[in-house]
């Protein structure tokens, strides 16, 4: 196979498989140190990628605003075309990231052989649905396939000077005490079968306080989801940071964190990827969603998930009013977070 001068790494789903994504980005980096390599992603995760030093070049596809339309996105192809890309890598497998890269003449695209897979022309099947491996995993596949060799397994998020100024302000500005522990909560998720309740949450931040009066407390949410952080500032003294920080600033609060306690999203594999202690709470019982494939990684990283004999998982159709949330008491999570403060 000749050796790639331009390399197009297609990731255009969600904040956390952007971060999974990155050991596949340091990995091309190895195999080709002279290549230029892009990601395409979506416009919010694009602060998750900038800075990347294995990248070259992020390119932002915005397929629920401006390249919405079969017709722009034809034109995005296009324009692509132009930058005479060798291979598309593409990670995660979508009908328009298929046509993006045949439309757009890359010579070589491989990826999984599901929804327009048969627009690639080097294809792997995809099983990620079993759910029998790590996300990190069947992301590499990818690479194996096409001969890269994989050294390099660690996740990367960069942190800039400019977001550690922007939550320094925001804390002085709150009074905050830099010199103490800090604990970030992220009570909010995508789906209702992911989150762990706010009267949970609310009662946890409260036992937290109580075992430790120094400890700092800070409720993180994105701007859209600030509702399922509002009990939780209601009823506690902690810092709200409620869709008050971008993907950058996140970061930078996270660097600084001695925790996070969130449910199963994004901001986990940011901590995770700085190396900072984690514990992600799992609810459905569904081999593709498990922690298996979805877990927080690295030594500090923990979870708490329970199986309550689901046969089958309904998701947000849940008939059991999601017990696998339920049955996960606060005490458990409770005795977990003081064991990571202790030793941080």
């Amino acid at each position: 196979m000749k050796k790639p001068k331009r390399i197009l790494i297609l990731r255009t789903d969600r904040l956390g498989d952007v971060i999974l994504s990155t050991p596949a980005i340091r990995n091309l980096r190895l195999a080709y140190p002279d290549a230029h390599i892009a990601f395409l992603c979506r416009p919010y995760t694009r602060q998750a990628v900038e800075g990347n030093p294995y990248l070259d070049e992020v390119i932002e596809y915005d397929k629920h605003g401006r390249h919405k339309s079969f017709s722009s996105t034809v034109r995005f192809s296009f324009w692509l075309r132009t930058k005479k890309f060798d291979w598309a890598v593409v990670l995660h497998p979508t009908n328009r990231a298929n046509m993006i890269v045949f439309l757009a003449g890359i010579p070589l695209r491989v990826g999984f052989n599901r929804k327009t897979g048969y627009l690639l022309n080097k294809r792997i099947p995809h099983k990620k649905q079993q759910g029998k491996k790590h996300e990190v995993e069947y992301t590499l596949d990818i690479l194996r396939y096409i001969g890269v060799e994989v050294k390099d397994k660690v996740l990367y998020f960069p942190v800039i000077d400019k977001a550690r100024k922007v939550v320094d302000k925001l804390f002085n500005s709150k009074g905050v005490d830099s010199g103490k522990k800090l604990l970030v909560i992220h009570p909010s998720a995508s789906c209702p079968s992911k989150r762990w309740s706010q009267n949970n949450f609310s009662r946890l931040i409260r036992v937290l306080k109580a075992a430790n009066h120094d400890l700092i407390i800070a409720v993180i949410t994105s701007e859209a989801e600030k509702k399922f952080g509002k009990k939780l500032v209601e009823e506690n003294d902690v810092v709200d940071l409620r869709g008050k920080l971008n993907l950058a600033e996140l970061g930078a609060l996270l660097e600084r964190a001695s925790l996070l306690i969130s449910n199963d999203t994004g901001p986990v594999h940011i901590a995770a990827a700085l190396k900072i202690p984690v514990i992600s709470i799992f609810g459905r019982n569904d081999p593709g969603l498990s922690p298996l494939r979805w877990r927080p990684l690295g030594k500090n990283s923990y979870y708490l998930h329970k199986d309550v004999g689901c046969k089958k998982c309904l998701a947000h159709n849940c008939d059991k009013n999601f017990l696998c949330l339920q049955s996960i008491a606060v005490e458990e999570v409770f005795e977990l977070a003081i064991k990571f403060l202790k030793s941080n």
